[in-house]
């Protein structure tokens, strides 16, 4: 009994310690808290994006909701590769079954992992299934261990020096960052000049990529659901003709929609003057808006989506989110408008 008790004790403090450790991402570098926000979720979803940071700046799904009564959620993650958007994918099928994934295909060109760093935002907010340790298994890069993934503590154990005052205020819970995994951004920075766009040795997808693209495809289709893929309209990092080409021939293949709304932009109303927020990078929430206006307007005639704003129990949930999403917005404006008064008096 007191070798158990023993036990208990160490498990508990070793978890304690985790926790304080870990990285809560609640006043910075926001992508590490949004994949797990997921598992909050009250109700399914008509709509699941997954891909990389092109989804989670481009769709605003409160905005699908209030013109077309879609449920959406956003699984995008920062430099998301495509083997991490289809085991999240995975994970999110263990929850639901949604009518369609609307996958970004910007990941495509990425044949290996990139970073740790990468990695964790993407992989640590998932729940400790199979499907993560597969995922853990195909993104690790050299000198990782799967171990430090599980078990936290193994990674952080050294970050003592780096506490702030968030590990305490969010030692037990967390905020929302995201509104159904869209991160909202009211800043304007326009595009300036363009770097120009350099010839590459080689255009050609890599193996691997189209590996993962096909799991995605018959994972969708053996689930009956919708596989849409999606280019995001923003300017950068350059989606070359020759990449188009290539994933027009698989969509026109596996009988799957492609929508290049990077060369839709004028029809959806898209201005890189006033809706990015770091140069054509990523949308704004402006941008971000404009196009869900438009995405959503073409999922609801391809899916034949009647919406769900006649369920009470659904329409209430989703009253609540348009609160919190126009107060986040109206708070980030008030503050950019201060910003730009002290700039004034400053200059």
């Amino acid at each position: 009994m007191k070798s158990i008790i023993f036990v208990i004790i160490l498990a508990a403090f070793i978890l304690l310690f985790q926790r304080i450790l870990t990285p809560k991402y609640m006043s910075d570098t926001y992508e590490g808290a949004m994949i797990a926000e997921y598992y909050e979720e009250r109700f399914p979803h008509d709509v699941i994006f997954i891909g990389d940071c092109e989804v989670y700046t481009s769709y605003s799904p409160i905005t699908m909701w209030e013109n077309y009564g879609i449920t959406s959620y956003i699984r995008g993650g920062a430099q998301q590769l495509i083997w991490q958007s289809y085991y999240i994918l995975e994970d999110t099928l263990r929850h639901e079954t949604p009518k369609a994934v609307v996958f970004n295909v910007l990941s495509m060109q990425y044949s290996e992992p990139v970073s740790e760093g990468y990695n964790r935002l993407n992989l640590d907010g998932l729940r400790l299934t199979q499907t993560k340790l597969d995922a853990i298994n195909a993104s690790k890069t050299e000198g990782e261990f799967t171990f430090s993934y599980v078990l936290p503590i193994v990674r952080w154990h050294s970050r003592w020096g780096d506490l702030s005052a968030d590990d305490l205020r969010y030692l037990f819970s967390s905020k929302k960052v995201t509104h159904n995994g869209y991160l909202l951004r009211s800043d304007v920075k326009p595009v300036g000049a363009l770097p120009s766009q350099r010839a590459l040795p080689d255009y050609a997808f890599r193996e691997v990529s189209y590996e993962y693209l096909d799991k995605i495809t018959r994972l969708c289709r053996d689930r009956g659901i919708s596989l849409i893929l999606v280019k995001s309209p923003a300017v950068y990092p350059f989606w070359y003709d020759e990449w188009d080409e290539q994933i027009r021939s698989y969509a026109e293949s596996n009988g799957l929609p492609f929508y290049n709304l990077l060369k839709l932009s004028d029809e959806i109303g898209i201005d890189m003057n006033t809706d990015t927020f770091d140069a054509g990078i990523h949308l704004n929430v402006s941008g971000a808006e404009k196009t869900a206006v438009y995405f959503g307007g073409l999922l609801a005639d391809y899916l034949g989506l009647a919406g769900h704003k006649d369920e009470p129990d659904v329409r209430a949930e989703w009253d609540r989110k348009i609160l919190a999403y126009n107060a986040m917005k109206a708070k980030q404006e008030a503050e950019l408008e201060e910003y730009e008064k002290v700039l004034t008096y400053t200059y």
